[in-house]
């Protein structure tokens, strides 16, 4: 029997626009959509791709407390870096932030849709298993 869904939003314009939730929450697992380095709330992005990853990460860590949880209960995290020569200043800020949970990781490099973004980031967690 499936759980319950709830959603969580940040005001992203970008979730409007596409029809998408930054969270979706079903019973203790929470699935953050892939989030780029912009702060929603003043449309400000870093220069830097670790700015980026950063502003990302404070935008998840918000989605996922909004989830009743928090980074330490991530168990996947995939990333999209579109220049190689930014995965090691993104994997840093990674480690910095995620890496006591030591989730499963993968890195893409790849085009991203928004234009001057260097990172974008999604995340799966299950609430607990920190």
């Amino acid at each position: 029997m499936a759980g319950k869904r709830s959603h969580i939003f940040s005001g992203s314009k970008y979730e409007a626009l596409a029809g998408y939730a930054r969270a979706v929450v079903v019973d203790d697992r929470i699935f953050v959509s892939g989030t780029v380095g912009v702060d929603f709330k003043t449309g400000v992005m870093a220069p830097t791709a670790e700015g980026q990853a950063n502003q990302a990460l404070d935008t998840i860590e918000w989605a996922l407390k909004e989830a009743g949880s928090g980074l330490q209960d991530v168990v996947r995290v995939r990333v999209y870096v579109p220049d190689p020569d930014d995965i090691m200043a993104v994997s840093g800020v990674l480690k910095d932030r995620v890496g006591d949970a030591r989730p499963a990781n993968t890195t893409v490099c790849s085009a991203l849709a928004v234009p001057d973004c260097k990172v974008e980031i999604e995340v799966e967690a299950i609430k607990g298993s920190g």
